[in-house]
């Protein structure tokens, strides 16, 4: 018996055949009879990874035939080899090594295959000791002439993410230990090998993408979202063979039973609707991200067809993808109805009380739950948030310049213009002295560096200062007028006050160019040029994400759970304060070892745990008193159907998983990193108080969240509101909620906020021009 229904999958694309399918059948099974994967015709025995009958019953040129419609005879017959090469890789390697739990002879095994998919043609390889490295050596020969370097480079990337971290499942199998989700969707992508699939679709449909835009966020969030959806859906259907026949625990609707706490039934129909969102979240990147991509990097004709293409191209993956589980042996599949929701009906539960279940269905098979994330109506009373017990096991140790610093900190702010209006500069005096000295940047630097010196300290505090400063002065500026334009002009001339070298930066124009420029030229003098860079761009990493966080409210979008959490870490300038940490370790420790999963797992929990800790602090300022749509607590609310209440519980569950999972990684994968890489004693000890900063990181940010000022109501009901954001319902008859949304008038209840002034010196006509709109119509600016 099945372990639970299967949910009505959104399926926005039909799926095409390709007419190649049956001579894909005929070579794949003789390739891997030539390689070793198969047996010799006759010589099979019970010893075989697979039998013909297995081969045949899986039909891997099906998946290919569905996966890539318009791929020539001899395109398929690449793609389907290299399908059954993946495949068997998996089945392979769950046979010799995850059922004996061999993790010192699997680490030998992976770590020889990379070097079979040289990324220089020319380059040399071993030679092949059974079939999958033969197999290997066969699909690169085929496949890497005619391509691009940067093609190749992302390609062999792909593939051996897919084939390493293969331990870090084989690894949770002995500890008998299921992922926290957050955990589960990132490492999901590497092992299950999407990323890898979204390569080969650029080459079947023969549209290479543009190196100068192939690391941009929209063309990653593509991948991201396709490879998300191709996993999520496997997860459903595999969840019976993988986790009650092959005791397998990375499996999206385990995560989340375990997580949760419910049953399977409700598990799976949850990944399905993180499923759809994913897929929601291609649909819009396509339609809002990419025009603009085109434009910002010039492509020509070609260049935008070989995009255009390679879009269609991932859409015929999903819909493919899609009938061949349909139809293979591998999954949960009997009884399935790939058809219309309509169908469905037909075959399911009848009777009094079902309709509600028959409409639920047909709902998300037409994929209008992606309407719930646009229904939020702005500055709804909340009132405050019943703090959680929040998890921390790291001490909390103080700074002992901690005064000094608050003094530096409010000295240096007025002179940049923060806390005083300063002629000709827009937008200075966000701030008020006391509103300054109560959010208390200086004890956030105290408890995150608490050995630093006293200058260090200052340095730290004003960092801390000007982000804060960026982050209030973005929306006032370019919030309320939705002006796109102007927030991408001011985004790109900010990296010029952070000058590598010989460059020189220009004169700035407003209070956070002039901050920023006198920042900089006390911090990057002591770094060396690869450091400047890296810290470089650590803040224009944070200063692009304000773009994504105004272009939710340009949509009135609520966003989608896994790009929240993924662009929250920007958002929240984890990775500046992350590479001041690295710079207080030195640059002896080699900059690949950041760059490992270890040390990157490490980072995004203690993020994740810090920008969740936010949320849960900021959710009545952010989403009563400014409107704001980008909140990990409102995220949750909005995809659970579930109130404030429990989605804070939600949140601080995720939080406690994200430390625990940091505890775990120090504790079991570090010393194990350590001795892979061969780290001399010196070495060990640096990355082990970098360790140590990122505990003092977390402990010191949530220390600062209960001892701020800048969350508490009263301090916010004093708050005047510059620049608030106007978004809310359209269409005829909406004018009058719209006027009141932005009076702040709440009809007899008092307002949770004072009527918004008119924002001064914004400096956009359109902007004017609404203003003075208002004040003919009556409402007080």
């Amino acid at each position: 018996m099945q372990p639970f229904e299967l949910p009505q999958f959104y399926l926005p694309w039909p799926a095409r055949l390709n007419p190649n399918l049956e001579a894909a059948r005929v070579h794949s099974k003789a390739w891997a009879r030539e390689v070793g994967i198969l047996a010799p015709e006759g010589k099979e025995s019970s010893s075989d990874i697979w039998t013909e009958h297995d081969f045949d019953s899986h039909d891997y040129a099906l998946l290919c035939a569905y996966t890539h419609p318009e791929a020539s005879e001899a395109e398929l017959n690449l793609v389907t080899d290299w399908y059954v090469w993946v495949f068997y890789f998996d089945d392979h390697f769950l046979e010799i090594y995850k059922r004996t739990k061999d993790l010192k002879g699997s680490k030998a095994y992976l770590d020889r295959l990379p070097s079979f998919m040289p990324v220089e043609p020319t380059g040399a390889t071993p030679a092949p000791t059974n079939p999958v490295e033969l197999g290997l050596i066969d699909l690169w020969a085929r496949t890497a002439p005619g391509t691009s370097a940067d093609w190749r480079r992302r390609f062999v990337e792909a593939t051996r993410n897919l084939l390493a971290e293969s331990t870090w499942e084989l690894n949770n199998i002995n500890e008998g230990r299921v992922a926290n989700p957050i955990e589960y969707i990132e490492m999901r992508r590497k092992v299950g090998g999407a990323p890898w699939s979204a390569g080969l679709v650029e080459h079947a449909v023969s549209a290479q993408i543009p190196a100068r835009i192939s690391e941009s966020r929209p063309m990653r969030v593509l991948k991201d979202t396709f490879s998300d959806a191709v996993h999520l859906r496997n997860d459903i259907l595999s969840y019976q063979r993988e986790v009650e026949q092959e005791g397998e625990n990375a499996n999206c609707v385990l995560v989340l039973e375990r997580f949760l706490g419910v049953a399977p039934q409700r598990a799976a129909d949850l990944v399905n609707e993180i499923l759809s969102s994913r897929l929601y979240q291609f649909e819009n990147t396509v339609f809002t991200e990419l025009p603009a991509l085109f434009e910002e990097h010039g492509l020509d004709p070609r260049e935008r067809r070989d995009v255009l293409v390679y879009v269609r191209g991932l859409q015929d993956w999903q819909s493919g993808g899609h009938e061949w589980h349909m139809r293979s042996s591998r999954y949960m599949n009997k009884q399935a109805n790939a058809g219309s929701p309509v169908g469905w009906t037909a075959g399911g539960p009848t009777g009094l009380g079902t309709t509600a279940a028959s409409v639920k269905r047909i709902v998300g098979a037409l994929g209008l739950t992606r309407f719930k994330s646009f229904t939020h109506a702005p500055y709804q009373p909340v009132g405050p948030v019943e703090l959680p017990d929040i998890y921390m096991p790291f001490p909390l140790t103080l700074s002992p310049h901690l005064d000094a610093a608050r003094r530096s900190t409010i000295d240096w702010a007025r002179r940049m213009g923060m806390i005083e209006v300063v002629p000709g500069a827009p937008l200075s005096g966000v701030w008020t002295e006391e509103r300054l000295a109560g959010f208390d940047f200086a004890l956030c630097a105290a408890g995150i560096h608490p050995g630093a010196s006293g200058p260090a300290l200052d340095v730290s505090s004003q960092w801390l200062t000007w982000g804060t400063y960026g982050d209030d002065y973005f929306p006032a500026a370019y919030g309320s007028a939705r002006d796109m334009a102007g927030a991408k002009a001011f985004v790109r001339r900010l990296p010029a006050f952070m000058p590598v070298g010989a460059d020189v930066a220009p004169p700035p124009t407003n209070v956070v160019e002039r901050s920023l420029l006198d920042l900089w030229s006390r911090t990057a003098p002591r770094m060396s040029p690869y450091a400047q860079r890296r810290f470089r761009r650590a803040i224009e990493d944070m200063v692009e994400s304000w773009l994504w966080e105004l272009a939710n409210h340009i949509q009135g979008r609520i966003p989608d759970p896994i790009d929240y959490v993924e662009m929250r870490r920007a958002t929240f300038g984890s990775d500046l304060t992350m590479a001041l940490c690295q710079l207080a370790v030195g640059e002896s420790i080699a900059p690949e070892i950041f760059r490992t999963r270890t040390m990157r797992n490490l980072a995004n929990s203690a993020q994740d745990f810090c920008c969740l800790v936010n949320d849960v602090f900021s959710y009545q300022k952010e989403i009563q008193f400014e409107g704001e749509l980008n909140n990990g607590v409102l995220v949750v609310e909005k995809f659970l159907d579930c109130d404030k209440d429990r989605a804070v519980a939600v949140v601080n569950d995720l939080m406690r998983a994200r430390v625990e999972q940091f505890e775990h990684i120090v504790a079991t994968e570090l010393p194990v990193l350590f001795d892979d890489l061969g780290l001399d004693a010196g070495a060990r000890e640096k990355l082990n108080r970098h360790v140590k900063d990122i505990e003092n990181w977390m402990a010191g940010v949530l220390h600062w969240h209960r001892g701020s000022k800048r969350y508490l109501e009263p301090v916010l009901r004093k708050t005047p509101t510059v620049g608030r954001l106007l978004y809310g319902p359209g269409g005829l008859g909406t004018s009058a909620a719209r006027i009141a949304s932005l009076r702040g008038d709440r009809g007899a209840e008092a307002p949770s906020a004072p009527p918004a002034p008119a924002p001064p010196r914004i400096g956009t006509a359109r902007t004017a021009s609404l203003v003075e709109q208002l004040k003919a119509s009556g409402v007080k600016s």
